[in-house]
């Protein structure tokens, strides 16, 4: 073996460290050949991406950022990880969800899942599911020392409760071995249906009291945040409910008493997890770092480890093109796994549909198999920590979170915020806000707002059990599109055609191609159906292929150059021929005027709002 002398080893050594300042001046020249003259910070500053609660991902991370020391796995504050091991041991537990409400069929749906992969269950129980009396049905053959049972009962989590122990006593499973939680969660229902009473609160405090004396791995209390991010919380919004909520009942359970580690033991945290993958790696992050603090505050140091449950976004599932949800989940499931969650549940893609099929389950849980038993992300701890990317935004968020958190304790706690109203106020800003990114397509949904397929036939689910109502809202990131969509489908039944918009495509495929194709994406996301045909026209021909297609509404797609010299004579041609309105895909410059003297009724670009024009088109055209 040839031995290298030393000056051969450090081969960096001969180059200078490079400066922020250099990068930035690299990144000024780049700019200044788009226009932009910016020098410095502010270059820097150009090329971030604004996120909510005022956050924002900069280009470029270095040591300089880093927020400080985040202390190790599971050990207070507990950001990378809940415990010393992480998930190197096993992974997180598969936990997969059942909402059907025939007993046999769930109890069909519960084994085959646990036979192929699924280590927990998340039952719907009660109005929501299975009924209470019939859940010995749905677990019929079911090992309950061996697969943890997460209880959903809504209003009735307490007969749910007696119903699973009374379960575990008839078939002998030690009190021990007993394991999941019993999803009490009068806070959620607050959210969920408006509706609340002292006793549900009080029979929460017995169960907790009850699973600390004789069951001691499994939890009373579900502190469910899905509620808020279903309403359209960002991500600091859904943290700083989940911890109000969770305070809230830190001081239940001790008044009821239990001491702060015992009642912290009763919690199990259930969170979102989205395709934005270093946001869900972060908040999962940042909210073992809060509730470590809370603890703290307490003087209970070392039970702030929290339980985590991560779900998939229902906000984030479409019911167009619901084959796109398999890559969301996929995204979300990873990034739930990689942020250090203790249990993941992947929605089936159909989820928004309605109850799912034995396929869409079948993906859901390989999913997760995929990812720890092929992939092995269940082998390293905390892989994300240490990016300074991902460090400074676990920072940011949780100082986010902490202070949307202290203006709800000053409000009187989460209960007096919901039920006065701040907390629906404060969620309903946020989604308007991000409402109009939807509808200018700077949060694109693919197969809804970008690529849609009007062709694709629908998928069809039996129904789900109606969702609890009467407390927020619950958002979805295609409603505005879906409503479009149902629009056309509905003037489908009636007529046998869509609505159609004519495409009129000026000079070779090279100058229109762009344009068509934005236009065409555009209408499509509204179920009207672009008609290219032909390729090509003039203003000699544009007549009767308008006539031709069937159509009632036009779009002019070129370059700016054909349009100087073609747009004119083309939208008058189209006018004269009966088109009730005339687009120009592009924005005009200086010939506004000119082509709004020729016909031309309205400009359609990247960044407007695709929701009030495909919506005045539709009324245009008499869609009902």
């Amino acid at each position: 073996m040839t031995v290298l002398p030393d000056d051969r080893l450090s081969l960096a050594a001969e180059f200078p460290d490079p400066t922020r300042e250099q990068w930035q001046g690299l990144v000024e020249g780049v700019l200044r050949k788009t226009g932009r003259d910016v020098s410095g910070p502010a270059a820097e500053d150009a090329l971030s991406t604004m996120l909510q609660d005022g956050l924002s991902t900069r280009p470029l991370y270095t040591a300089e950022d880093a927020p400080g020391d985040a202390g190790y796995p599971g050990f207070a504050p507990f950001t990378r990880g809940g415990r010393p091991e992480g998930g190197a041991v096993s992974g997180w537990d598969v936990r997969q969800r059942h909402t059907r409400a025939d007993p046999a069929r769930t109890n069909e749906a519960v084994l085959s899942d646990l036979e192929n992969g699924v280590t927990s269950l998340w039952l719907a129980v009660g109005a929501g599911g299975v009924p209470v009396s019939a859940l010995a049905t749905a677990l019929d053959g079911v090992y309950l020392d061996l697969a943890p049972i997460a209880l959903d009962a809504g209003e009735e989590f307490a007969s749910a409760a007696r119903e699973l122990l009374k379960l575990y006593d008839e078939r002998g499973v030690k009190r021990e071995d007993a394991r999941g939680t019993l999803g009490a969660d009068p806070v959620g229902q607050l959210a969920r249906t408006g509706r609340e009473t002292a006793d549900h609160t009080a029979e929460a405090a017995e169960l907790a009291a009850l699973c600390h004396r004789e069951y001691p791995n499994l939890r009373a209390i579900a502190v469910d945040a899905l509620p808020y991010h279903e309403a359209g919380a960002s991500d600091a919004q859904e943290l700083g409910c989940s911890l109000a909520t969770g305070v809230g009942w830190l001081r239940d359970l001790t008044a009821a008493g239990l001491s702060v580690e015992a009642a912290c033991a009763q919690l199990e945290f259930r969170y979102a997890a989205t395709a934005d993958q270093f946001l869900t790696i972060a908040k999962l992050r940042a909210a073992r770092r809060l509730w470590a603090r809370v603890a703290q505050a307490c003087g209970a140091d070392d039970a702030g480890a929290q339980r985590q449950h991560a779900v998939t976004s229902p906000v984030m599932m479409t019911r167009r093109d619901p084959w796109v949800n398999m890559l969301r989940t996929t995204v979300a499931s990873l990034a739930a796994g990689l942020g250090g969650a203790d249990a993941v549940t992947v929605l089936p893609f159909d989820h928004a549909l309605g109850l799912p099929d034995a396929f869409a389950r079948r993906v859901a849980r390989n999913t997760s198999t995929i990812l720890l038993e092929e992939s092995h992300l269940g082998r390293v701890i905390d892989p994300a920590g240490g990016s300074w990317y991902v460090e400074r935004l676990t920072d940011d968020l949780a100082r986010a979170a902490w202070a949307w958190f202290q203006e709800i304790e000053r409000a009187g706690g989460q209960r007096a915020a919901l039920r006065d109203g701040l907390i629906g106020e404060r969620l309903a800003t946020t989604w308007e806000t991000r409402s109009g990114r939807l509808a200018r397509r700077r949060e694109p949904v693919t197969g809804v707002s970008e690529f849609p397929q009007l062709s694709q036939p629908p998928v069809e689910r039996d129904p789900a059990p109606a969702a609890p109502a009467g407390g927020l809202p619950v958002v979805r990131r295609d409603e505005a599109y879906e409503a479009l969509r149902t629009r056309s489908d509905a003037h489908l039944a009636a007529t046998g055609t869509r609505p159609r918009v004519f495409l009129a495509a000026l000079g070779p495929a090279a100058a229109h191609t762009a344009r068509a194709t934005f236009a065409a994406s555009l209408f499509q996301a509204g179920g009207i159906e672009p008609v290219h045909d032909p390729v090509s026209v003039d203003a000699a021909a544009a007549a009767e292929a308008f006539t031709r297609s069937g159509a009632t509404v036009a779009c002019l797609c070129s370059s700016d150059a054909l349009y100087a010299e073609q747009a004119a004579p083309v939208a008058e041609a189209l006018t004269s021929a009966g088109a009730r309105w005339v687009f120009l895909a592009g924005r005009p410059g200086d010939l506004r005027d000119t082509y709004l003297a020729a016909g031309v009724d309205e400009f359609v670009a990247a960044g407007g709002d695709a929701i009030a024009v495909l919506t005045s088109v539709l009324d245009r055209m008499g869609v009902a």
